[in-house]
């Protein structure tokens, strides 16, 4: 078997699947209510600080995507259904596909409701090949949700996913180890799970648009541009992930922050880009089905002085009305301020059935925001 590098002679010999739902929310909705098949659906909110939380193929179709403002969204497609999101029947099917998955895995990672790793180079069925086991799970899903699933075969994580999006929706997509490479040289940089919009731009800055253009870049200049990331991106450009699949992946703390591009002075900007971070961040919880009791917010003022600032509740934060409440109570004793902000995050973590620590929450797993 082929090799794309010296050091992942251990890997190559994993076989993993990545499983993405298609258009889960949006789908599951479509399912059940046979007038909605067909038209351009997005799951969320349509008042005027809602945010699109999943939209069907239909929708996307005009540019209507998740976590976009429910008012763009209806701008870009006027016909536009929003349906009231219901999480409880999310969760009830994601159950049912992730015992689909452990009939093939026995290490299997969700990284939410609509979407696992799954490490079958044990070949728990005796099926032969990890294609046909992707191959039989997508069908499976089907006949027992009524649903279509997307899936990635290769031998690492990385690599997986990126094929998993591949053929979207309802496609399997396999790179096999003497591809990986070549395969993801061909992508766009925007598309790398791992980097987001803040690094992609500064990538397209120094030149750097494709997987090809980053596996030019010797180590040397990467750490000069890019510091502790550099080995990390060296191997991505060469189809290198040693992850391993990890089951019950505890999930600490899930946020996301918002840098400006113009300072933020007047307390309604500020406020207003409080209740968009919230909105966004309460979409993954969502996803994830997460529930937490410890909110914290981080300001990063104009002069790059930043502060984090924490409140805990009694019970679990179950609505994002909720979330938005506990960051407006954090937020109030800092204004008014007389520096401007230029970046604003949300945390949320303590989540159900986490043992009880007294260390401050860490702001792990953030999703970045332009």
């Amino acid at each position: 078997m082929p090799l794309i590098h010296q050091r992942d002679t251990t890997t190559t010999n994993r076989k993993i699947i990545h499983v993405d739902m298609d258009a889960f929310y949006a789908s599951v909705e479509q399912r059940d209510d046979p007038a909605l098949r067909g038209q351009p659906v997005a799951v969320g909110g349509s008042s005027r600080r809602g945010v699109v939380a999943a939209a069907s193929y239909e929708a996307r179709k005009f540019g209507v995507r998740s976590a976009m403002p429910s008012v763009t969204a209806k701008r870009q497609c006027p016909a536009l259904i929003f349906v009231p999101p219901r999480f409880e029947v999310y969760r009830e099917v994601s159950q049912q596909i992730r015992a689909i998955f452990r009939d093939y895995a026995d290490e299997v990672e969700p990284l939410s409701l609509d979407e696992a790793y799954l490490d079958v180079s044990a070949d728990k069925e005796g099926l032969g090949s990890a294609t046909e086991t992707a191959r039989l799970i997508r069908r499976r899903i089907r006949e027992e949700t009524g649903l279509t699933a997307s899936a990635g075969v290769s031998y690492n994580k990385f690599i997986a996913k990126l094929a998993s999006d591949q053929n979207k929706p309802d496609g399997l997509t396999v790179i096999p180890p003497g591809r990986g490479a070549a395969f993801v040289q061909t992508l766009s940089i925007r598309r790398f799970h791992g980097i987001g919009p803040v690094t992609a731009a500064k990538m397209e800055g120094l030149g750097i648009f494709s997987g090809a253009d980053l596996a030019a870049k010797d180590p040397f200049w990467l750490a000069e541009h890019f510091g502790n990331s550099a080995e990390w991106l060296h191997n991505l450009a060469r189809g290198i992930d040693h992850r391993c699949v990890k089951s019950n992946r505890p999930l600490k703390s899930l946020g996301g922050e918002r840098t400006f591009f113009n300072d933020l002075v007047t307390d309604t900007e500020i406020r207003e880009a409080l209740a968009h971070v919230c909105t966004v961040v309460w979409d993954r919880a969502a996803k994830k089905g997460a529930r937490g009791r410890t909110v914290t917010l981080k300001l990063r003022y104009a002069d790059f002085k930043t502060i984090t600032r924490a409140k805990s509740v009694p019970s679990p934060i179950l609505d994002g009305n909720s979330l938005l409440a506990a960051g407006e109570a954090i937020l109030a004793p800092l204004l008014p301020t007389e520096k401007g902000i230029r970046l604003l995050g949300v945390t949320l973590s303590k989540f159900e059935g986490e043992e009880e620590e007294d260390e401050a929450p860490a702001p792990a797993d953030l999703l970045s925001l332009i």
